[in-house]
């Protein structure tokens, strides 16, 4: 096993209020706006794919209907190009080289030839230029009065299957446009962000005589033996306080779950079926969801932590596994179709514990491993299809789907 610390570091994000989770269906067409390129550093191909990513971080905001052509234009010019005169609003930045080569960006809003918004930002490493592009995304966000999107700012942690065996630990933008391989060597899975602030990680090695579950702190570059247990270990979710860990563990032969103490290293055992219980989810109210084939089948139930009962949560679909949760909404895999001979279907299905709302929100392939965002606005997910693993995201308010590939390899799972 290999850690690699030589680029990444940090980037703050602020967290927002909950928000409920609803469809809104906009009756009005959404607002145009056009991209203007004003940059003087830099070349043809880094300026293109920077142009790239900003265009794609205005279409995931889901605010406007988003040209896609690139106009290059002066900065200071003061009126925008003539295909974009129509246009509701008007982006304009210059890419250009700072202070100590740091890349700086300058950027613009223009509605009716009046300039409603602008900043400038800096960042030493142009590498990671794409976290610029989500920062301006996020701003002009801001600036519409929509929403905070403070996702759109969060690393992402995904394990990816490279060969048989072997699995790399990579940091990565939800588009997958930067990545930063963490860990190497044997077969390294499951990571999970041990904290909101981004700064250390827990995953499953499956390298040594028995599954362990590691953390490594990405400041110090520290890797700390955390558990280990015969048959598996994973850590399927970690508390807001980043104080308790669900782990899912088989000590006996079967899986159940478990609480574990940061603090006190202690772990408490939570279920005691016979059979599966696996993938454990923080809930509100001292609850939590998993996965258990109580049923003969794999469904999603809940307990409250300390208590014997459980409650079934879902009432649809014959194979349903892979949750997350937020708050009183469940987010989880089903297989829609049972083909022996062809690739199943796998969807994803949304439904809230105190109603019989349901909602589909996948219609293809195999969508797997949803994983909600810390305020609920959005679902990241694994997207398999015609041997093509993407990262997909989910804009709940929008009833938007938004996909990004896999340059190689095949995700095995994510976090963020």
């Amino acid at each position: 096993m290999r850690i690699f610390f030589s680029l990444f570091f940090f980037i703050t994000v602020v967290f927002g209020a909950d928000a409920t989770i609803e469809v809104v269906k906009k009756v009005d067409s959404l607002p145009t706006i056009g991209v203007e390129d004003s940059s003087v550093s830099y070349d043809d191909v880094f300026k293109t794919r920077f142009f790239k990513a900003l265009v794609s971080d205005l279409n995931v905001l889901s605010l406007f209907n988003v040209d896609r052509h690139n106009y290059i234009t002066h900065y200071d010019e003061s009126r925008v190009v003539v295909e974009n005169k129509d246009k509701d609003y008007v982006l304009r930045y210059k890419l250009y080289e700072g202070d100590n080569q740091a890349l700086t960006v300058d950027m613009k809003i223009i509605k009716n030839s009046n300039v409603v918004m602008n900043k400038s930002y800096k960042i030493q490493n142009s590498k990671l230029s794409v976290f610029v592009s989500h920062a301006i995304a996020y701003d002009v966000n801001k600036f519409m009065g929509a929403e905070p999107v403070d996702w759109m700012k969060k690393k992402i942690l995904l394990a990816r299957l490279v060969s048989p065996q072997q699995s790399e630990i990579v940091i990565s933008d939800y588009t997958l446009a930067f990545s930063q391989k963490i860990v190497s060597g044997g077969l390294n899975v499951f990571p999970k962000w041990a904290n909101k602030e981004q700064t250390a990680f827990y995953y499953t090695s499956l390298s040594g005589k028995k599954p362990s579950l590691k953390k490594v702190d990405i400041k110090t570059a520290k890797v700390e033996n955390i558990l280990s247990s015969d048959g598996m270990i994973v850590c399927s979710d970690v508390s807001l306080d980043s104080k308790k860990l669900l782990v899912t563990m088989a000590p006996e032969g079967q899986p159940d779950i478990y609480m574990y103490d940061v603090d006190t290293k202690k772990t408490t055992r939570l279920t005691t079926y016979s059979g599966i219980d696996v993938n454990g989810q923080f809930m509100k109210d001292n609850k939590i969801a998993f996965v258990s084939n109580r049923l003969g089948y794999p469904n999603i139930f809940s307990k409250v932590i300390g208590e014997k009962g459980v409650e079934q949560l879902v009432y649809y679909g014959k194979s349903n596994s892979s949750c997350s949760a937020h708050n009183e909404y469940i987010v989880y895999k089903s297989r829609e179709s049972n083909d022996n001979f062809s690739d199943n279907t796998f969807n994803l299905h949304l439904i809230s514990t105190e109603t019989d709302f349901i909602r589909r929100l996948t219609a293809t392939g195999m969508n797997e491993f949803p994983r909600f965002s810390q305020d609920g606005d959005a679902i990241l997910f694994i997207k398999n299809y015609m041997e093509q693993s993407s990262i997909g995201i989910i804009r709940l308010k929008f009833n938007k789907n938004y996909l990004f590939p896999l340059s190689y390899g095949k995700i095995q799972s994510i976090d963020w």
